[in-house]
């Protein structure tokens, strides 16, 4: 990935790619976010099941209740992960050497830690709608939600699950690693039979497409591997509210009517009702979508920025 590209160009070519992947992507999400919902997760047996019964009650659109959130700040968000990565990337260098790999992780945590503010409210809305069963309800605008949120809980409201979004975005530190570091193995100067080495496409400003595809795929596993847990704790925060919680089987372990409250008292609930095994809920269909999603992510992002390059 070229580091000396300017940040219009980073924007852009992140904001193609970022509408592409959420395109791929969102109907696996639906899947995911109902496995994690603890007052949805019993309707479905398996994630084959879910997408059957998803599609039998509320048709194929919903699998994609709850997109026009993401997909309507999309040009921002994701634009401004790539632009983001950059400038934590060139904050740390003195001169115009090749990023060292640990470079990238710093820039790639620390971009990620930006972002979670711009991201939590946004998957907050989403996961909101993604959680509606009725296929009427799918209705309910992005505007109303947001009304509702307010009105009920300030300001605050709209960022309920920061902490833990912060903690799970942090991945992007081992998600743009595992892409370089992938990459640059791929690329490196071949030996010939006579001694000398063959310098790959990489090395004139080119990657091979297939590279990007591989890159991609093992960048999306190794982003959400890590932090995947945190990522169940997000979205059980963020799908229930104080109300609701009277319907949730209280634990001794937390105080109040809703023991989703805070990150800790999410944490030692699902874990004292669920076992450590409720944190990987929704693990498979975020697997399955990681890879397709990454190989086209970062193909779209490399192949636009070389164009808007060139």
């Amino acid at each position: 990935m070229p580091v000396d590209l300017d940040p219009t160009t980073d924007f852009i070519a992140g904001t193609a790619a970022g509408i592409v992947g959420l395109l791929i992507a969102h109907p696996f999400d639906t899947v995911k976010v109902r496995l994690q919902n603890p007052d949805l997760s019993s309707r479905y047996h398996s994630v084959s099941h879910a997408f059957a019964t998803i599609i039998r009650e509320e048709r194929f659109s919903g699998l994609y209740k709850g997109i026009a959130s993401p997909l309507a700040t999309c040009a921002f968000t994701n634009g401004l992960v790539f632009a983001s990565y950059k400038f934590f990337l060139k904050a740390q260098k003195v001169d115009d050497s090749i990023p060292s790999l640990t470079e990238v992780a710093i820039a790639g945590t620390c971009c990620g830690f930006a972002m979670s503010f711009f991201s939590a409210p946004i998957e907050l809305i989403k996961i909101r709608q993604q959680s509606m069963l009725e296929s009427g309800l799918g209705s309910i605008s992005v505007s109303k939600l947001i009304y509702s949120i307010h009105r009920e809980h300030g300001l605050k409201g709209l960022f309920r699950g920061l902490t833990a979004t912060a903690f799970r975005d942090c991945g992007y530190g081992a998600y743009f690693w595992g892409y370089e570091a992938t990459s640059r193995y791929l690329t490196a100067p071949s030996p010939r039979l006579d001694g000398s080495t063959s310098l790959s496409d990489s090395s004139q400003g080119s990657i091979p497409l297939w590279v990007l595809f591989v890159s991609g795929g093992v960048a999306g596993v190794l982003g959400w591997l890590p932090t995947f847990p945190m990522d169940v704790v997000k979205t059980r925060m963020q799908s229930t509210e104080a109300v609701e919680a009277r319907n949730i089987m209280r634990s001794e372990v937390t105080t109040g009517d809703n023991p989703y409250r805070t990150t800790l008292s999410t944490i030692q609930h699902s874990y004292r009702t669920g076992g450590a095994r409720v944190f990987f809920r929704g693990l498979s269909p975020t697997m399955l979508r990681a890879i397709p999603v990454n190989m086209a992510t970062f193909a779209v992002y490399e192949t636009v920025a070389n164009i808007l390059s060139s």
